[in-house]
């Protein structure tokens, strides 16, 4: 007999921190600090961000952290970030979230895992009086973002590695 497998979303908690760090490699292709055993092993970026989730996990006022759950596996994540910048036409309060991190296991993608989160954090903005939601999408995810009506800016994106 087949098992169908059920998902829930849900807010990560603490001790979720090495689940989303095994999600977060997949970003950026560091799935071979994954061991077979499914520990994580630690690069300087994975330490930190554990730290930053840690600190940040309980702050509902300044950070989201929904999560789609598979037979109590995190299997999706994003994350909202509150950032505060100076009152200006396209963000009368100042109040910005950042959405990043959407990520979800290969073999879970195109069951709406992605835009379920998205969604989430989205309302949760609404919640918190943000002006707006800004992120930096892929290719491959844009279009998810653009079903939900996110637009391209003409904003040049630019960084300076310190």
């Amino acid at each position: 007999m087949t098992q169908i497998s059920s998902s829930r979303l849900r807010i990560a908690k603490a001790e979720d921190s090495a689940q989303l760090l095994r999600l977060w490699a997949l970003l950026f292709e560091d799935d071979g600090t994954v061991s077979g055993d499914g520990t994580v092993s630690e690069e300087p970026w994975q330490g930190h961000a554990g730290e930053w989730f840690a600190r940040y996990v309980g702050d509902p006022l300044n950070a989201r952290f929904p999560a789609i759950e598979v037979d109590g596996a995190l299997v999706a994540t994003a994350i909202g970030t509150l950032e505060i910048g100076v009152p200006n036409p396209q963000c009368v309060r100042g109040r910005t979230v950042r959405l990043a991190n959407v990520i979800t296991r290969p073999e879970h993608r195109g069951q709406g895992h992605g835009t379920t989160l998205v969604l989430d954090v989205v309302a949760w903005a609404r919640s918190i009086a943000a002006d707006r939601v800004d992120l930096s999408a892929t290719p491959a995810g844009q279009r998810i973002y653009e079903k939900l009506g996110f637009t391209v800016t003409s904003a040049p994106r630019m960084k300076l590695v310190l």
